[in-house]
């Protein structure tokens, strides 16, 4: 069996959703130092620049997906996005690419990296 791969905005969105979480649970961990009032809003803080920095990067994302390429993943034959010279879909994981140069080669997320 080969190597499992994933959709980069798949990636960054879940990277996102994390963020959110762990600004609650940072925020909530907050509670537990009522006490000390310079502590608590430290956590706080911590928590809501945590769902700050997933708003932005949610922004991002979405500004980002709308420079992407549709394609019909060959696989699952369901409508992907693209992003970069080469991604997966979308819903299956099967390895996507535009460049005719890397067709037939093995799949490697290095090829996005600008040279």
């Amino acid at each position: 069996m080969g190597a499992k791969y994933t959709n980069k905005i798949n990636r960054i969105r879940t990277f996102a959703l994390v963020l959110v979480f762990a600004g609650i649970i940072i925020m909530y961990l907050g509670i537990f130092f009522q006490t000390n009032a310079m502590l608590m809003t430290v956590f706080m803080l911590l928590g809501f620049l945590a769902i700050i920095g997933s708003t932005v990067t949610y922004f991002w994302i979405g500004m980002l997906s709308t420079k992407t390429v549709q394609v019909v993943c060959p696989n699952c034959e369901r409508h992907t996005k693209v992003l970069g010279r080469v991604d997966a879909c979308m819903y299956c994981d099967e390895p996507l690419t535009l460049d005719k140069s890397l067709e037939g080669k093995e799949f490697d997320e290095s090829y996005n990296a600008k040279k």
